[in-house]
């Protein structure tokens, strides 16, 4: 499998003009910074959630995530799990307190809301689909009420924003990828394929883990997939276009009479 001739399509790094080759290289920049911003959003959001260490992120923070603590309030499992240091102690318990005792609007307007505004609407304005809207009573209710996980039509609109642009994210890899010479052929391709597989496993292991909680290890199984085929793919591409010698096969074939096999 070492020896397959290059496809008359292929061409290298070596043979691509230094504009491309510098596109190439500015894009790897930028999503390598912005899939290590993906994944420290990722740890934020989950670690701790079942009430653990906030620093460490687990299999059961993955099946509360998705199917609540069954204990509670989503707004207290927060509190007393990865946001237990966002509020100082006696906020904490003023607004646990209050979702105890009913969560009512007047105490809502007269005590909780300015405590919200002041700690909380940075990030809890509605703006982010992955984040609880606090912005008013209406939206703050639904987090006081028992803690059943994240809500299937919430799951509905985060994946088909997650189906776009982990598809469109790995098609570039991919595509800059598919210049790197590398060997055996059938490695190559399935580098190429697997994100887009776990894409799928991850994606619908959501639904799945609200219905039967050890699908929390496919979700694990899939981000994890996804990080090692980026990580893969974006050193062999950077180190293939500015470090490494031109493979001997790309050097010493001739133009114009290169067999069609991949």
């Amino acid at each position: 499998m070492n020896d397959v001739p290059l496809h008359r399509l292929y061409r290298h790094y070596s043979e691509l003009p230094y504009s491309q080759r510098v596109l190439y290289t500015s894009t790897l920049i930028i999503l390598g910074i912005g899939y290590l911003f993906a994944m420290l959003n990722l740890f934020h959001t989950y670690a701790g959630r079942a009430g653990g260490n906030p620093m460490m992120l687990s299999y059961q923070d993955i099946v509360v995530a998705y199917t609540g603590s069954g204990q509670g309030s989503r707004l207290e499992s927060a509190l007393r799990g990865p946001m237990s240091n966002m509020l100082p102690p006696d906020e904490v318990g003023v607004v646990i307190a209050w979702v105890q005792g009913g969560a009512d609007r007047a105490k809502y307007d007269r005590e909780i809301k300015p405590v919200l505004d002041k700690r909380c609407m940075t990030c809890h304005d509605g703006s982010n689909p992955h984040l609880p809207n606090f912005n008013g009573f209406d939206n703050l209710k639904k987090v006081t009420e028992r803690d059943t996980g994240t809500d299937v039509f919430t799951l509905v609109r985060v994946s088909h924003i997650h189906l776009f642009g982990l598809t469109f994210l790995f098609f570039v890899m991919g595509l800059m990828y598919s210049h790197a010479y590398v060997r055996p052929v059938w490695f190559k391709c399935t580098v190429v394929a697997l994100p887009f597989v776990a894409i799928v496993l991850d994606i619908g292991s959501w639904y799945f883990t609200k219905l039967y909680h050890p699908f929390a290890w496919v979700v694990i199984f899939g981000g994890a997939m996804m990080g090692l085929c980026f990580a893969f793919m974006w050193v062999v591409t950077m180190y293939q276009l500015w470090f490494s010698r031109t493979p001997p096969p790309v050097s010493q074939r001739e133009i114009g009479d290169i067999p069609n096999v991949d």
